[in-house]
Parts: structure tokens; C-alpha cells; sequence
């Protein structure tokens, strides 16, 4: 990662925040067009039930509805917490570039072990299982530690209710 794009990983950890006031669990993510503007952002709004409201599925619609496939692929989507399976395949179907994420699926599966929470539905995979040969940077340790909190908070709120 290049030393000026830490930027858009504090502003994901922004979002995830904002999700997380609002009641979803703490993702955020943005897309970055090749010449570092931010084309689109998004939290996760999965607190309405529909599971599939993840913010890097939704920039993944987002660019496929906005974007030439020569933007995509020289784009970047920057998250808080790595893809999940299936917004991995979405960014890979619709053919974005690289991915630069705060916390791996590795560390998320074992904060969420950690307070008890049950297991997913759905197999934590690394990017590259579910997209082979996609560019891929992450995790963040100095980072991430902000994101383990966002989780802690969440999971605490939830099993208070």
C-alpha cells in the first residue's frame, strides 16, 4: 500500500463506525478510481435482515452500473474487514482491481470465537481462493485493532439485548 492511501482505510474505519451507530454490524468501504478519487462509499446495512447489504457488494453494483471495464479493473476498493465469499465474487465478476483491506477473514473468524459468537452460515475464504490472482493487500495490524473494537462493541451491544 502506498503511504498516501492510508486515507481511505481510516475512512472505511469511519464507516464501519457510522454502521455500527446505526445499529449494523461495523464494515465500511470505499471505491477509488486509479487517480485517487473516491467514486463511491458504503456501510454495511444489514441490521434490515437482507444479509446480502454488504458495503463491497453494493460498490461492486455500483461499478458495474457507472463504470468502463478498464475503470473497473484499475480501481481499487478499500475495506475495513475482507471480502466475505460472496462480495468477493462479486467484485471478481464484475472485474474490479485490487483490494486493500484493515482485518482478515482469519482475524474477524477468531475475534467472533472469541465473544462467543455463533459461526457464520457462510465459510470464511481468503480473496484469492474465491478470485485467484487478483491483487490483494491487507491486513493492517495497526489498524486493525481499531476494527477488532468496532466488533467488540457490536457483539457486547447485542448480547446485552
Amino acid at each position: 500500500m502506498k503511504y498516501d492511501e492510508l486515507k481511505y482505510l481510516q475512512r472505511c474505519i469511519e464507516l464501519a463506525t457510522e454502521a455500527l451507530e446505526a445499529g449494523d454490524e461495523p464494515f465500511g468501504s470505499a471505491l477509488v478510481a486509479a487517480n485517487g478519487t473516491i467514486l463511491a462509499e458504503g456501510r454495511n446495512r444489514v441490521a434490515s435482515g437482507d444479509h446480502t447489504r454488504h458495503p463491497e457488494f453494493e460498490l461492486a453494483r455500483w461499478a458495474a452500473a457507472n463504470m468502463t471495464p478498464e475503470e473497473r479493473a484499475q480501481a481499487t476498493v478499500f475495506t475495513s474487514g475482507e471480502h466475505c465469499p460472496m462480495c468477493a465474487a462479486a467484485h471478481g465478476w464484475v472485474g474490479l482491481g485490487r483490494i486493500v483491506y484493515v482485518s482478515s477473514a482469519a482475524q474477524l473468524t477468531a475475534w467472533l470465537t472469541e465473544l462467543g459468537v455463533p459461526a457464520s452460515p457462510v465459510r470464511a475464504l481468503p480473496i484469492q481462493e474465491i478470485v485467484p490472482g487478483l491483487v490483494v493487500e491487507g491486513p493492517f495490524p495497526d489498524l486493525a485493532e481499531q476494527v477488532h473494537e468496532l466488533h467488540r462493541r457490536f457483539y457486547k451491544k447485542q448480547q446485552a439485548n
